[in-house]
């Protein structure tokens, strides 16, 4: 397996939990994430339990792993929902679009360029070529997606990538963050339009009040809490 590229230096102890497969249940709102690509990156269907109506967020690649998982819970897929543009995460986007004719929700229009530099990425980083697309909806802070019963408010948390954004189920205390947080680290900014101090700002300004209780579902690797994160992070944890 190749390292994570993605994150800054993290806590490697607690990136030994298990990479595996994940399937949660809280609420009405259900998800299970499945790593993809080289990279394993965090890809997640979410779904409504009472419709069965579902996401796919962030599809990097591995695309008939995910539409196996897709129908062995008897999900109907909506929406291809994307939390940024980088390679892992938006790389089978456009063929999954087209496939299976889905709508392309997000990210910022921030993350524009990296769309378009798409193609460029798949060479840089040996991944299968990635068909091009537009987004059928951009996302800005504030904005809602909804899946059935279910709807999850976006912010804009910028600093790994201009555009990046983040979804949080308040009612069931989840939110998918991309690369913009991890347990034990951060995403890296040393990338095209990334910015350091946006980075640390998005996490205080707009993660941070989701509340300790709050479980993340970064990018790579385990999932964490706000609050271990406020405690322990080297890179954001609350001043003492």
């Amino acid at each position: 397996m190749k390292s994570l590229p993605l994150l800054v230096k993290a806590d490697t102890k607690r990136l030994k939990a298990t990479l595996g497969c994940q399937n949660h249940n809280r609420v009405m709102f259900q998800y299970f994430t499945l790593p993809v690509t080289p990279f394993q990156q965090n890809c997640s269907i979410v779904w409504c339990d009472v419709t069965k109506e579902a996401a796919v967020v962030d599809p990097g690649g591995e695309l008939p792993r995910l539409m196996a998982a897709v129908q062995q819970r008897g999900l109907n897929l909506k929406a291809i929902w994307l939390t940024h543009a980088h390679i892992d995460h938006a790389g089978g986007a456009g063929q999954l679009a087209r496939e299976q004719g889905l709508p392309i929700i997000g990210p910022h229009p921030g993350d524009q360029f990296w769309i378009d530099g798409l193609a460029q990425q798949s060479a840089m980083f040996g991944f299968p070529p990635s068909e091009a697309f537009s987004p059928d909806r951009w996302l800005q802070d504030g904005d809602a997606v909804r899946i059935g019963h279910e709807t999850l408010e976006v912010r804009h948390c910028p600093g790994h990538t201009p555009g990046h954004v983040v979804f949080h189920s308040a009612s069931a205390q989840r939110v998918f963050v991309g690369d913009v947080l991890f347990a034990g680290g951060i995403g890296r900014t040393d990338f095209p339009g990334g910015n350091y101090q946006q980075l640390l700002d998005a996490i205080r300004q707009r993660l941070w009040p989701m509340g300790d209780e709050t479980v993340f579902i970064p990018g790579h690797g385990p999932e964490s809490s706000i609050g271990n994160e406020r405690r322990s992070n080297p890179y954001v944890a609350d001043r003492r």
